[in-house]
Protein backbone atom coordinates (compact mmCIF):
# COMPACT_ATOMS: atom_id res chain seq x y z
CA UNK A 1 0.00 0.00 0.00
CA UNK A 2 1.60 2.90 -1.18
CA UNK A 3 2.60 5.78 2.11
CA UNK A 4 -0.29 8.29 2.56
CA UNK A 5 -2.65 9.42 4.37
CA UNK A 6 -3.99 5.58 4.77
CA UNK A 7 -0.32 4.91 6.49
CA UNK A 8 -1.57 7.26 9.39
CA UNK A 9 -1.10 4.64 12.14
CA UNK A 10 1.46 5.20 14.05
CA UNK A 11 4.37 7.98 14.70
CA UNK A 12 7.91 7.77 15.03
CA UNK A 13 9.10 8.10 18.94
CA UNK A 14 11.93 10.24 17.27
CA UNK A 15 9.12 12.68 16.13
CA UNK A 16 8.03 13.46 19.61
CA UNK A 17 9.90 16.29 20.78
CA UNK A 18 9.06 18.25 17.39
CA UNK A 19 5.69 17.50 17.32
CA UNK A 20 5.66 18.31 21.13
CA UNK A 21 7.58 21.80 20.48
CA UNK A 22 5.14 22.53 17.45
CA UNK A 23 2.31 22.29 19.55
CA UNK A 24 3.61 24.16 22.45
CA UNK A 25 4.27 27.72 19.88
CA UNK A 26 0.97 26.19 17.97
CA UNK A 27 -1.51 26.76 21.15
CA UNK A 28 1.17 29.95 22.43
CA UNK A 29 0.19 31.73 19.32
CA UNK A 30 -3.52 30.88 19.26
CA UNK A 31 -3.52 32.15 22.59
CA UNK A 32 -2.04 35.31 22.03
CA UNK A 33 -4.16 35.84 18.60
CA UNK A 34 -7.67 35.11 21.00
CA UNK A 35 -6.57 37.63 23.25
CA UNK A 36 -5.26 40.37 21.00
CA UNK A 37 -6.41 40.33 17.25
CA UNK A 38 -9.55 40.99 15.77
CA UNK A 39 -12.28 37.90 15.08
CA UNK A 40 -10.86 37.33 11.45
CA UNK A 41 -7.19 37.54 11.85
CA UNK A 42 -8.07 35.12 14.47
CA UNK A 43 -9.77 32.76 12.14
CA UNK A 44 -6.64 32.72 9.81
CA UNK A 45 -3.73 32.39 12.33
CA UNK A 46 -5.87 29.52 14.14
CA UNK A 47 -6.01 27.73 10.86
CA UNK A 48 -2.29 28.43 9.68
CA UNK A 49 -1.79 26.81 13.10
CA UNK A 50 -3.59 24.05 12.99
CA UNK A 51 -2.06 23.40 9.27
CA UNK A 52 1.14 23.28 10.41
CA UNK A 53 0.57 21.04 13.62
CA UNK A 54 -0.92 18.55 11.10
CA UNK A 55 1.69 18.31 8.79
CA UNK A 56 4.57 17.98 11.38
CA UNK A 57 2.33 14.89 12.83
CA UNK A 58 1.72 13.38 9.06
CA UNK A 59 5.53 13.64 8.79
CA UNK A 60 6.02 11.48 11.45
CA UNK A 61 4.00 8.87 10.55
CA UNK A 62 5.41 5.13 10.69
CA UNK A 63 3.20 2.92 9.12
CA UNK A 64 3.54 -1.04 9.82
CA UNK A 65 4.59 -3.18 6.68
CA UNK A 66 4.27 -6.54 5.28
CA UNK A 67 7.53 -7.55 5.09
CA UNK A 68 8.76 -10.46 2.57
CA UNK A 69 9.54 -13.68 4.50
CA UNK A 70 12.16 -14.30 1.38
CA UNK A 71 15.50 -13.36 2.88
CA UNK A 72 17.19 -13.26 0.12
CA UNK A 73 15.59 -10.77 -1.27
CA UNK A 74 17.29 -6.50 -1.16
CA UNK A 75 14.24 -4.25 0.15
CA UNK A 76 14.00 -0.66 -0.20
CA UNK A 77 14.92 0.75 3.23
CA UNK A 78 12.71 3.94 3.00
CA UNK A 79 9.69 5.54 0.79
CA UNK A 80 10.10 7.86 -1.87
CA UNK A 81 11.50 7.20 -6.10
CA UNK A 82 14.12 6.03 -7.57
CA UNK A 83 16.37 8.79 -8.73
CA UNK A 84 19.72 6.79 -10.11
CA UNK A 85 20.82 3.50 -11.09
CA UNK A 86 24.15 3.50 -11.99
CA UNK A 87 27.55 1.48 -11.70
CA UNK A 88 29.87 2.49 -9.44
CA UNK A 89 33.73 1.89 -8.11
CA UNK A 90 32.21 1.36 -4.17
CA UNK A 91 35.87 2.06 -2.37
CA UNK A 92 34.13 2.25 1.30
CA UNK A 93 33.09 -1.41 1.81
CA UNK A 94 32.20 -3.51 -0.92
CA UNK A 95 35.65 -2.66 -2.23
CA UNK A 96 34.98 -3.14 -6.48
CA UNK A 97 32.16 -2.40 -8.99
CA UNK A 98 28.99 -2.64 -7.98
CA UNK A 99 25.51 -0.85 -8.60
CA UNK A 100 24.17 2.05 -6.42
CA UNK A 101 20.38 2.55 -6.39
CA UNK A 102 19.34 5.99 -5.19
CA UNK A 103 15.79 6.66 -3.41
CA UNK A 104 14.93 10.18 -3.52
CA UNK A 105 12.67 11.23 -0.15
CA UNK A 106 10.10 14.14 -0.66
CA UNK A 107 9.35 15.69 2.79
CA UNK A 108 5.55 14.38 1.94
CA UNK A 109 7.43 10.70 2.24
CA UNK A 110 7.32 8.48 5.34
CA UNK A 111 10.91 9.14 6.41
CA UNK A 112 11.11 6.56 9.25
CA UNK A 113 14.01 3.67 7.80
CA UNK A 114 14.33 -0.17 7.80
CA UNK A 115 17.05 -2.69 7.09
CA UNK A 116 17.30 -3.59 3.77
CA UNK A 117 18.74 -6.66 4.52
CA UNK A 118 19.06 -9.42 7.48
CA UNK A 119 22.91 -10.15 8.34
CA UNK A 120 25.27 -8.92 10.63
CA UNK A 121 26.32 -5.03 10.67
CA UNK A 122 29.99 -4.98 9.65
CA UNK A 123 30.81 -1.17 9.34
CA UNK A 124 29.16 1.90 10.47
CA UNK A 125 30.47 5.28 10.11
CA UNK A 126 29.02 9.16 10.29
CA UNK A 127 30.44 12.25 8.37
CA UNK A 128 29.05 15.51 9.22
CA UNK A 129 28.99 17.37 6.03
CA UNK A 130 26.90 20.04 3.66
CA UNK A 131 23.42 20.19 2.78
CA UNK A 132 22.92 20.16 -0.76
CA UNK A 133 19.45 19.43 -2.89
CA UNK A 134 19.43 15.69 -2.31
CA UNK A 135 18.62 14.25 -5.40
CA UNK A 136 22.43 16.06 -6.97
CA UNK A 137 24.74 13.18 -7.92
CA UNK A 138 27.36 14.39 -5.66
CA UNK A 139 25.17 14.29 -1.86
CA UNK A 140 26.23 11.56 -1.33
CA UNK A 141 29.38 12.70 -1.07
CA UNK A 142 29.18 15.81 0.17
CA UNK A 143 26.31 16.04 2.38
CA UNK A 144 26.06 14.90 6.15
CA UNK A 145 25.48 11.14 5.65
CA UNK A 146 25.71 7.91 7.79
CA UNK A 147 27.28 4.81 5.70
CA UNK A 148 26.33 0.95 6.89
CA UNK A 149 27.86 -2.41 5.97
CA UNK A 150 25.99 -5.53 5.95
CA UNK A 151 27.11 -9.26 5.59
CA UNK A 152 24.48 -11.27 4.60
CA UNK A 153 24.33 -15.10 5.41
CA UNK A 154 25.02 -15.72 1.70
CA UNK A 155 28.55 -13.74 2.06
CA UNK A 156 27.51 -11.20 0.34
CA UNK A 157 28.11 -7.64 1.32
CA UNK A 158 25.54 -4.94 1.31
CA UNK A 159 26.29 -1.59 1.66
CA UNK A 160 23.63 1.60 2.33
CA UNK A 161 23.65 4.96 3.12
CA UNK A 162 21.06 7.84 4.93
CA UNK A 163 22.08 11.27 3.29
CA UNK A 164 20.53 14.51 4.41
CA UNK A 165 19.20 17.08 2.39
CA UNK A 166 18.51 20.96 1.54
CA UNK A 167 15.70 20.61 4.32
CA UNK A 168 17.43 17.79 6.38
CA UNK A 169 19.22 18.51 9.45
CA UNK A 170 19.77 15.30 11.24
CA UNK A 171 20.25 11.92 10.68
CA UNK A 172 19.08 9.31 13.62
CA UNK A 173 20.18 5.45 13.40
CA UNK A 174 20.27 3.11 16.50
CA UNK A 175 22.33 0.03 15.03
CA UNK A 176 26.08 -0.37 15.62
CA UNK A 177 28.59 -2.73 14.36
CA UNK A 178 28.32 -6.41 15.93
CA UNK A 179 24.14 -6.06 15.38
CA UNK A 180 22.26 -8.57 14.13
CA UNK A 181 19.98 -7.23 11.45
CA UNK A 182 16.41 -8.12 10.32
CA UNK A 183 15.16 -7.27 6.93
CA UNK A 184 12.26 -4.65 7.01
CA UNK A 185 12.88 -3.51 10.81
CA UNK A 186 13.02 0.09 11.32
CA UNK A 187 16.68 1.38 12.06
CA UNK A 188 16.47 5.32 11.96
CA UNK A 189 14.94 8.02 10.43
CA UNK A 190 15.80 11.17 8.28
CA UNK A 191 14.15 14.89 8.85
CA UNK A 192 12.71 16.82 6.31
CA UNK A 193 14.02 15.82 3.24
CA UNK A 194 16.20 13.21 2.27
CA UNK A 195 17.75 10.42 0.40
CA UNK A 196 18.66 6.42 0.98
CA UNK A 197 21.24 5.07 -1.20
CA UNK A 198 21.90 1.21 -2.00
CA UNK A 199 25.07 -0.20 -2.96
CA UNK A 200 25.10 -4.23 -4.32
CA UNK A 201 27.80 -5.88 -5.74
CA UNK A 202 27.83 -7.86 -8.72
CA UNK A 203 25.62 -10.60 -9.26
CA UNK A 204 22.62 -9.17 -7.82
CA UNK A 205 19.57 -9.06 -9.52
CA UNK A 206 18.04 -5.41 -10.10
CA UNK A 207 14.45 -5.04 -9.69
CA UNK A 208 13.99 -1.88 -10.19
CA UNK A 209 14.70 1.13 -12.58
CA UNK A 210 14.63 5.21 -12.02
CA UNK A 211 11.61 6.69 -11.48
CA UNK A 212 9.80 3.52 -9.69
CA UNK A 213 8.00 4.28 -6.27
CA UNK A 214 9.46 2.38 -3.37
CA UNK A 215 7.92 1.49 0.02
CA UNK A 216 10.26 1.01 3.12
CA UNK A 217 10.27 -2.63 4.05
CA UNK A 218 8.34 -4.20 0.76
CA UNK A 219 9.78 -2.80 -2.47
CA UNK A 220 12.22 -5.46 -3.77
CA UNK A 221 15.44 -3.84 -4.87
CA UNK A 222 16.88 -6.87 -6.22
CA UNK A 223 17.74 -10.47 -5.50
CA UNK A 224 20.97 -12.07 -4.23
CA UNK A 225 21.62 -15.33 -6.54
CA UNK A 226 23.05 -18.67 -4.34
Amino acid sequence: MPSGISDFNMLAKDGYPTIGLVLLISSLVCGFAYYFLDHWFTIVVYALMIGLSGLIIFFFRDPDRSIPENENLILSPADGKVVFLKEVDEDVYLKGKATQISIFLSPLNVHVNRNPVSGTLEYVKYHPGEYLMAWTEHASELNERADFGVLHPTGTQIFFRQITGFLARRIVYRIEEGDALKAGERFGIMKFGSRMDVVVPPGVEIKVQPGDKTIAGESVLGEIKP
